[in-house]
């Protein structure tokens, strides 16, 4: 994996100061973008992640996946008091790196590069915490009907300083759903970041935010690596 510039831009670091987020567009080299995008299509054994009935998120693994999803869909919409919710296809990058899953993923590589002296030094630099310790993964792929509802991502046991989004979606319409919004105190939508191709999301944690309903004719999947930087 490369990276485009081998420095983050200065107005996205001024950004992330100023308003808690930013995008670094043309964040991989071209052709590691490219790469990595193909693996996500073509090569990632996808599972589900869920919360249903205040239950702890299950991570069914793709056998599973197809005959379950549209039930677990159903059962998600027409719960109503449950206050986070979601349902999206994942990979848990980490864990099948530690269990040796799929060595021959590309993941794997992606999940040393962005542990990496360099990419934590990149990390670093972009926002301005020295005390970035390391990186968790997770790839993504929002399909009709998948979902993340509001939350702030705070987790003490874990240290995680910001959030990011890495995104390899192209062509994506707003109109598809999928987009991720940052709430104020109120609830309203302060901001909105529309899913594109080879752009890295990077927001402060704790920070209101979720991920809109994928419509039916959304006629692409929203990729995506997402994780966070931890400090501990």
């Amino acid at each position: 994996m490369r990276l485009q510039n081998s420095q983050p831009p200065p107005a996205c670091i001024e950004a992330l100061q100023r308003r808690r987020w930013t995008c670094v567009p043309d964040f991989l080299h071209e052709d590691s973008a490219h790469a990595l995008e193909s693996c996500l299509l073509h090569d990632v054994p996808w599972g589900l992640a869920y919360r249903l009935n205040s239950q702890p998120v299950t991570d069914l693994q793709a056998a599973d996946t197809n005959s379950l999803a549209p039930d677990i869909r159903r059962q998600l919409l027409e719960q109503q008091g449950e206050p986070f919710q979601f349902v999206y296809n994942t990979y848990m990058m980490v864990t099948a790196y530690l269990e040796r899953r799929h060595p021959e993923l590309l993941l794997n590589r992606v999940l040393e590069w962005l542990n990496s002296p360099m990419m934590l030094a990149y990390f670093r630099r972009l926002t301005g915490v020295s005390g970035i310790a390391k990186l968790n993964a997770q790839a993504t792929r929002y399909l009709p009907g998948h979902f993340l509802k509001n939350h702030n991502d705070y987790n003490s046991d874990e240290g995680r300083r910001f959030a990011y989004v890495l995104g390899l979606t192209r062509h994506w319409r707003p109109d598809w759903g999928g987009l991720l919004h940052f709430t104020d105190e109120h609830g309203q939508v302060r901001d909105t970041v529309v899913p594109a191709f080879n752009t890295l999301t990077i927001f402060c944690v704790p920070q209101d935010h979720f991920v809109s309903y994928v419509a039916p004719f959304a006629e692409h999947p929203r990729l995506a690596i997402t994780g966070w930087l931890l400090d501990k």
